[in-house]
C-alpha cells in the first residue's frame, strides 16, 4: 500500500513537472520593436480652431522639423476628429521617434533645443501658458510600433 502511494506521488510529481515545462515555452518572437509615437489628444476651445492651427504650423512645425533634421524625429502628423463631442479631441497630434532613446537626452541637452527654439525656457514656459488659452490637452499616450519579421 506505501508503494502504491509512493508510486502514486511521484507520477503525480513528474506529470507536473512536465506539464510545467510544456507551459514554460513560449511561443517565438514574430515581431521586432520600431519606432515610438507620442500621441496627443487636444481639444480647441470654442473659436480658437484656427489659431491653435496657426500655432501648430509655427512653432509646432519648427520644432518637429528641427527634430526631423537632428535625427531624433521620422515623421509628425495631424489628424482632425470628425463630429468630436463635447469634452473630447478635436485634433490627434502624432509624432514618431526613432526609438526610446531620444527620451533620454540630458537636460543640458533639452535646455540648448529649447534656447534654439524659443530663446529661454521662460520664454517656452511663457508660450505653454498662452496655449493653454486655445486649447486643452484631454490626454495622450507614448507608445512603441511592433513591426512582424518578415
Amino acid at each position: 500500500m506505501l508503494k502504491t502511494i509512493t508510486r502514486t506521488m511521484a507520477a503525480t510529481v513528474a506529470a507536473g513537472l512536465l506539464a510545467g515545462a510544456a507551459h514554460a515555452q513560449t511561443a517565438p518572437r514574430v515581431y521586432e520593436n520600431g519606432t515610438v509615437w507620442q500621441i496627443s489628444h487636444i481639444e480647441t476651445k470654442p473659436g480658437m480652431f484656427d489659431e491653435y492651427m496657426a500655432y501648430l504650423n509655427g512653432q509646432w512645425r519648427a520644432s518637429n522639423e528641427a527634430g526631423i533634421k537632428a535625427g531624433d524625429i521620422i515623421s509628425y502628423k495631424i489628424l482632425q476628429v470628425n463630429a468630436a463631442r463635447d469634452k473630447e479631441p478635436d485634433l490627434i497630434l502624432m509624432i514618431e521617434f526613432k526609438n526610446m532613446a531620444v527620451f533620454d537626452a540630458s537636460q543640458a541637452d533639452q535646455d540648448k533645443r529649447t534656447a534654439a527654439l524659443w530663446g529661454s525656457n521662460q520664454k517656452a514656459a511663457q508660450a505653454q501658458i498662452s496655449r493653454e488659452a486655445m486649447r486643452v490637452q484631454r490626454g495622450g499616450v507614448l507608445v512603441r510600433e511592433l513591426k512582424f519579421q518578415k
